[in-house]
């Protein structure tokens, strides 16, 4: 399992942008996901990326702001979040998961996570 660093959380308004980024400690030639908590809730997945990149699936609460991406060259994982709302904060986690079922969402699904970084989106 690939081991993951997540970083570029931080404090922002609301409207506001910010890109997570994933570190792996090897190849990204593996799906990927990115999944949220909020203190006290279950965590729960916001967008994921197949192995060959062509193929992303997102909640609904992120659809038309949030893009995953990764690129392998850099062996890195990303989360581009746009017009952030209050909602959105929590504390953010890359994981592998499984590839026939990256589109899940599910933490069921994941091979390995990230620390986690915290995203807080203030009105």
């Amino acid at each position: 399992q690939v081991q993951l660093v997540e970083s570029g959380g931080g404090s922002v308004q609301a409207g506001g942008s910010l890109t997570l980024s994933c570190a792996a400690s090897e190849s990204t030639d593996y799906c990927f996901a990115w999944f949220r908590q909020v203190s006290g809730q279950e965590r729960e997945g916001v967008a994921s990326i197949h192995r060959l990149g062509t193929d992303t699936k997102y909640a609904d609460s992120a659809k038309e702001r949030f893009t995953i991406s990764k690129d392998d060259a850099k062996k890195s994982l990303y989360l581009q979040m746009n017009n952030l709302k209050p909602e959105d904060t929590g504390m953010y986690y890359c994981a592998q998961v499984f590839c026939n079922r990256y589109y899940t969402l599910a933490t069921q699904d994941v091979v390995s996570w990230g620390q986690g970084t915290q995203v807080t989106v203030s009105s």
